[in-house]
């Protein structure tokens, strides 16, 4: 059991070192006791924590063995490399549901990962579960991703036999192709929880299926409001019996939901819906995949999208040479396919367009006649 103690290393003014070493050997700063911090955050988890949260205290398994950090404990870690990694950024030019969209209001992959990762902790804090495990696989979780969204997937998925699952690719950013082949080193809760983040798969962790949740929380919600900006549903086209039990607006129909799974989950080893409120969603669910995600609009952009990835996949996969180093040196530990599968899904989607062209496009030539060149 650890005590909350106090964060000063002793009494008085002679405690007030800029920096030194205290007896024990610890390190301290400006009279704070830089172990302490985190030995705080593992009391305050065992005084307010459920029986069922994932502590953070304790040996969490890495890739690879490394001193632990002297202030945040080993999730806290995995977040903050996380969100300071390339493969996070790239995240604010992926498109989520239109593909490159223009306006300033569309959800990208990085905005939709902030939704998750907000629910994702209102859903701990309110389960006593731990917050920063489910903000790091919250933030990891669509890492992932392709340009142009699921269609992107689904075509790479056509273009492996079947063999390509964002959320595996997910797992893999983070532990092969990020930081120069060497991935992140995360803890396997985070690991897992980025791979096992979709409906049909089942995390190790109950923080985890709090992020699991809170993804289809969020695209469904702030899908409808990009379908209803850019024309392609009205509010007043979901069915009445879906908004009697979840609420006729975004931020109604996210409290309905993380309110339901607290009265049903809360002491439990469980989190979920009650049924009624979980039939609502996933009727909600069904009903945006026939009207806005596979509607015929949405086809025929995907079909676009198609022939562009499957034309520079094919390009690639003829000499390697045509892909950037990085990638490239993952040929010694990989197959060809998988490499090239590796560069396409790291793109954005005005990447993959600008790509596509320099490929494919002709660029014209200025010829500058000698006698009207002033």
């Amino acid at each position: 059991m650890h005590e909350i103690g106090p964060l000063c290393a002793g009494n008085g003014a002679g405690s007030g070192a800029q920096k030194s070493i205290s007896a024990n050997g610890d390190r301290i700063i400006k009279g704070i006791n830089m172990e302490q911090l985190k030995n705080r955050t593992y009391a305050i988890e065992d005084q307010f924590l459920s029986e069922f949260a994932c502590r953070s205290a304790g040996v969490h398994e890495r890739q690879r063995p490394e001193k632990p950090c002297e202030m945040r404990t080993d999730f806290q870690r995995d977040r903050d490399r996380i969100i300071y990694c390339n493969s996070f950024r790239r995240l604010k030019n992926k498109t989520q549901v239109f593909f490159s969209p223009e306006g300033d209001h569309y959800i990208t992959r990085l905005t939709h990962t902030l939704d998750v990762a907000q629910i994702a902790r209102s859903l701990a804090r309110c389960l006593a579960l731990n917050e920063d495990l489910a903000e790091a696989i919250a933030l990891g979780h669509d890492l992932g991703h392709t340009p142009f969204g699921h269609s992107g997937e689904r075509i790479l998925n056509d273009l492996t036999g079947g063999n390509f699952k964002h959320n595996v690719q997910s797992r893999r950013v983070v532990e092969v192709l990020e930081k120069d082949g060497q991935g992140l080193n995360l803890t396997l809760e985070v690991r897992d929880g980025i791979e096992n983040h979709k409906k049909d798969c089942h995390p190790k962790t109950l923080e985890a299926v709090c992020v699991s949740l809170a993804d289809r929380i969020a695209y469904i919600n702030h899908d409808i409001e990009d379908a209803v900006r850019a024309g392609v549903l009205h509010y007043e086209d979901i069915p009445r019996e879906i908004i009697d039990v979840l609420g006729d607006g975004s931020g109604k129909r996210i409290n309905t939901a993380i309110s339901s799974i607290y009265r049903n989950s809360y002491g439990k080893n469980t989190v979920e819906m009650e049924p009624e409120v979980d039939k609502a969603s996933e009727d909600l669910r069904q009903f945006m995949f026939k009207n806005v995600y596979l509607s015929s609009s949405a086809r025929g952009e995907e079909e676009k999208a198609a022939r562009m990835l499957t034309a520079m996949y094919e390009y690639y996969i003829q000499d390697l040479r045509h892909i950037p180093a990085d990638f490239r040196k993952l040929a010694d530990r990989y197959d060809e396919k998988t490499v090239v599968i590796d560069y396409i899904s790291s793109m954005t989607d005005r990447y993959a367009i600008r790509e596509f062209n320099r490929i494919f496009v002709p660029h014209g030539w200025l010829i500058m006649d000698e006698k009207h060149t002033g």
